[in-house]
């Protein structure tokens, strides 16, 4: 959605796909995967294919033990965005683009700590891009108090 419109004030992603053609053999349901899309939709509809078009602040979201969307797809959406002139933050934890990783969880954020932390960065990071507000990032991250 990034790349085909500006209309929103921030975006939020988590555990999204981002290469399609390099996701497929790494998703644990790859079979399901080659059976829904086709390599001419796959080569089509590549988020990554439309990173020129992102201008929207994007928060990255991915945890790090996932085997459906692995931390891969995380870490290329990040990764695209900050190379690209267009989307590129000013500083790596984000006044454009943050990435939030959790080393124990999966697909879902469930412990419920990680839970309360994942649910705090969105907030502060909604409520500077999408509010215009200032908000604090917990401490127990042990980064900047502000994306």
């Amino acid at each position: 959605m990034a790349g085909h419109t500006d209309r929103f004030a921030a975006i939020v992603t988590h555990a999204s796909l981002w290469a399609l053609d390099q996701f497929s053999p790494t998703t644990d349901h790859a079979y399901c995967w080659r059976r829904e899309m086709t390599p001419e939709m796959t080569a089509a509809n590549s988020p990554h294919r439309f990173v020129g078009r992102i201008a929207t602040p994007t928060l990255v979201v991915h945890a790090a033990s996932g085997y459906r969307v692995p931390i891969g797809e995380g870490l290329r959406r990040g990764t695209g965005c900050w190379a690209h002139r267009r989307c590129r933050p000013t500083r790596m934890a984000a006044v454009r683009t943050g990435s939030c990783t959790s080393q124990s969880e999966n697909h879902w954020v469930m412990t419920p700590q990680h839970t309360k932390v994942w649910y705090q960065v969105v907030i502060v990071f909604l409520s500077e891009h999408a509010l215009g507000e200032s908000a604090e990032l917990p401490e127990m991250l042990g980064v900047p108090s502000r994306l």
